[in-house]
């Protein structure tokens, strides 16, 4: 198994914390996005989009972070990353589109680059709009788990949820955003970071 990574991007911090709760074993082809290595004649071949990560399983190309951890979930089945119960289950995808699909795209590195490129907005201008969203979303996000009795945040043990969540607080980190107004986030966070699974797919420890 090969995994085409960058250590910083959100979505790669995703599947290589997902590759590590479910104790598989892969090797790294590092995929730098500020060295311009997504838009190299080799990987657009392995992955048109020009995004990480990308996933090699069995001969098979594998993209999309959501979807590649949707492959190994029903690949690689223990330990499960979702919920057992039903319910439970459609309220942890929900949470981790909450975050992948309404945050984290609005923040993505090509967004950025386009608003203060083409778009010829300001570094503050940037910083305004980056924060915005994650202050919309992590607020929307504390909303729905401060009453949650589970030590995670769909189960007691890390869900897709978690998967998802962790990455976007590096993030938010990495742009000085005060994450004081999310305890409940917070909690949970810290509560994967004790794991090695989590401790292991940190950028600064890959």
């Amino acid at each position: 198994m090969k995994l085409y990574d960058y250590n910083k991007s959100s979505a790669s911090y995703r599947v290589r914390i997902a590759l590590n709760l479910k104790g598989l074993s892969y090797h790294t082809q590092v995929v730098s996005l500020l060295d311009g290595d997504q838009k190299g004649d080799a990987y657009l071949a392995l992955n048109p989009t020009g995004l990480v990560p990308s996933l090699v399983d069995n001969g098979q190309v594998l993209t999309q972070s959501l979807a590649i951890i949707e492959y190994l979930e029903e690949t690689y089945p223990s330990p499960s990353l979702l919920p057992a119960d039903r319910s439970m289950r459609a309220k942890c995808r929900a949470l981790a589109y909450d975050i992948a699909c309404d945050i984290h795209p609005l923040n993505n590195l090509r967004v950025l680059k386009h608003l203060t490129g083409p778009l010829g907005h300001s570094e503050d201008e940037k910083l305004d709009w980056y924060l915005h969203w994650l202050r919309e979303g992590l607020g929307a996000l504390e909303k729905t788990l401060q009453h949650s009795q589970t030590a995670f945040c769909c189960d007691d043990i890390p869900t897709l949820a978690d998967i998802c969540l962790v990455p976007q607080l590096f993030n938010a980190r990495r742009f000085a955003l005060d994450l004081t107004p999310y305890p409940t986030l917070k909690e949970i966070e810290q509560r994967c970071q004790a794991l090695p699974a989590f401790d292991s797919a940190h950028p600064d420890n890959v």
